[in-house]
């Protein structure tokens, strides 16, 4: 017999654990292309910029 509290905390667990995760790649992610955005080193934000227009993503 499967003790229902034990599962229903292992649920909470995982979720919050999948939160957590998806959580932190977004701020990696925001972090990452503010960062490069914004970036004062021409190399590193043309980098950005070329790949940017690689992807048909308008930024002007």
């Amino acid at each position: 017999m499967v003790n229902q509290g034990a599962a229903a905390a292992e649920r909470t667990d995982s979720r919050t654990s999948a939160l957590t995760a998806a959580g932190l790649a977004i701020f990696v992610g925001l972090f990452l292309v503010f960062a490069v955005g914004f970036a004062q080193s021409q190399v590193v934000h043309n980098a950005a910029h070329d790949s940017r227009h690689s992807l048909s993503f308008p930024c002007h």
